[in-house]
């Protein structure tokens, strides 16, 4: 084989490896990524178990255990193995009974601690009792990602220093695999940002703006920075090799219609801000819309 031939054959191969690895992602939108430098691998989508969480109830809750389950049990048939709960939502129950008999290694389950006077009947203040409480509710030794729950000040990483530094702790113990915080306004999403003890960053992410912290190309911008790779452009810019996950991707469930549902996944995937994203999906066919808008995203 002379050497154009040699070139020629070589990437001939590249492309039909190219086509190839287009096509599985045609089929498999949920192909398990990196969540930052945590060393997670989880779905592009997860399931949301807390719309309309409070007081340790949401629709997930009301809808019942045995449809909680088929949901949870549909979206991992799906694929999907990243799930959100949280103290508020009173679901780690409800998800520890859906996940039996499924290898706890093939999940990355997230929850968050609910750290405010108002929302529980009582204030959760000691994050170390917290997650040993959040793994017994779970029925597993460990939890992979914790988040301090819907940060809203800009001090928020020096007001709640006690709870960062338990769940360094609980980190350093093999009992969390990542930390991170759930923002909730500008202010506290640019703190987030400034912060090397945030694993993973949770932040709310649309194409309309509504239930965010900004405007979308605003956040998406920050969003993409948080995940970059290396270390600060320049003093004060954002720590990078944050995983970030979005939610509010259809906004609490305001996006009625298909295509704006599906708008909002284009736009989110485009601007490359999110490693994976939370959908507090409630039916069994709210899951397969998705994956299949996001199919048709992907190849568009």
């Amino acid at each position: 084989m002379n050497r154009r031939e040699f070139l020629t054959t070589l990437l001939a191969g590249a492309a039909l490896g190219e086509r190839a690895w287009a096509q599985a992602a045609e089929r498999s939108p949920t192909e398990r990524v990196p969540l930052g430098q945590t060393g997670l691998k989880a779905s592009r989508v997860g399931l949301g178990t807390g719309m309309r969480g409070w007081m340790r109830q949401s629709n997930h809750t009301r809808m019942g255990k045995e449809a909680f389950t088929a949901l949870v049990r549909h979206a991992y048939d799906r694929g999907i193995n990243l799930f959100d709960t949280a103290d508020l939502y009173g679901t780690h129950g409800f998800l520890r009974d859906a996940l039996k008999g499924i290898p706890r290694d093939q999940v990355v389950i997230q929850t968050k601690i609910w750290w405010q006077p108002k929302g529980l009947p009582e204030q959760v203040t000691d994050a170390k009792q917290a997650v040993e409480r959040f793994r017994q509710e779970l029925g597993t030794d460990y939890l992979d990602i914790v988040l301090l729950h819907c940060t809203t000040a800009a001090s928020w990483p020096s007001d709640l220093r006690p709870m960062l530094d338990g769940l360094a702790e609980a980190k350093a113990k093999g009992l969390i695999r990542a930390h991170g915080a759930s923002c909730h306004s500008l202010a506290a999403l640019k703190a987030s940002a400034d912060s090397k003890w945030v694993d993973v960053q949770f932040a709310r992410v649309n194409h309309k703006g509504t239930k965010m912290d900004g405007k979308p190309e605003e956040i998406a911008a920050l969003l993409k920075t948080m995940r970059a790779h290396g270390p600060p452009a320049g003093r004060g810019a954002p720590y990078g090799d944050k995983a970030v996950i979005g939610m509010k991707i259809f906004s609490e469930g305001q996006f009625q219609t298909p295509e704006d549902r599906e708008a909002s996944l284009r736009f989110v995937l485009a601007q490359q801000c999110v490693d994976s994203m939370i959908i507090g999906f409630e039916k069994p066919e709210q899951i397969d819309e998705t994956l299949r808008q996001m199919a048709a995203v992907r190849r568009a």
